[in-house]
């Protein structure tokens, strides 16, 4: 039987029930995978045990990248700030779209979410943004500004339909640039408060 999988919060280990996704959040990334502007906020759930530890490049067909700025819930309110990777096997996802089914099986495998070090924040969200960088080339760049949703109204729209429990992560979607991911490449994450560097994270895809 598998273990829950946890991640790290101001020290300590946590162990999410759940990844709660933000699909369509940045306008140049919908108009990027020629999608349309939704009129109520795009939710989909990774289980648990999405949560990996290594950048995989490849899984029945190339992975794809999304860096994704995450949230950790407590007392249904965000206490803790981290990057995200949102790993896609976009082949398969634009076939179910295609076909009118859900995403799971291309977004909710096993490995597909990545994150760093989780650190305390619960003021002002205003000023966050990540960067991330391949093979030291700027790849992505984003933040609160750009989204279409912010993180307040996400929380409140999906505690419309789902419970959200303490240490639930909030993913809140990718700014334009993602890709496919090549073996061998190191991925550089940071995420800004703003001018200063609060999070770093670095993985080898495999």
């Amino acid at each position: 039987m598998s273990q829950t999988k946890a991640i790290n919060f101001a020290r300590n280990r946590v162990y999410p029930s759940k990844i709660v996704c933000v699909g369509r959040n940045y306008v140049d990334h919908i108009r990027e995978l020629n999608n349309e502007i939704p009129v109520e906020p795009v939710i989909f759930i990774k289980p648990n045990s999405s949560i990996g530890n290594e950048l995989i490049s490849f899984l029945g067909e190339q992975i794809h990248y999304e860096a994704e700025l995450s949230f950790i819930i407590i007392n249904e309110k965000i206490c803790g700030v981290g990057f995200g990777l949102d790993l896609t096997k976009r082949k398969l996802q634009d076939y179910l779209k295609g076909k009118g089914l859900p995403w799971e099986r291309a977004k909710a495998f096993d490995g597909s979410a990545l994150f760093s070090n989780f650190v305390p924040i619960t003021k002002d969200l205003s000023e966050l943004s990540l960067v991330l960088t391949i093979d030291d080339k700027q790849a992505q760049l984003g933040g609160y500004d750009l989204m279409i949703n912010k993180p307040a109204l996400l929380i409140d729209n999906i505690q419309e339909f789902c419970t959200l429990t303490d240490n639930d992560i909030l993913m809140t979607g990718t700014p334009a640039g993602v890709g496919k991911i090549e073996q061998g490449q190191v991925f550089s994450a940071q995420v800004f408060n703003g001018k200063q560097c609060i999070i770093e994270k670095s993985w080898t895809a495999i």
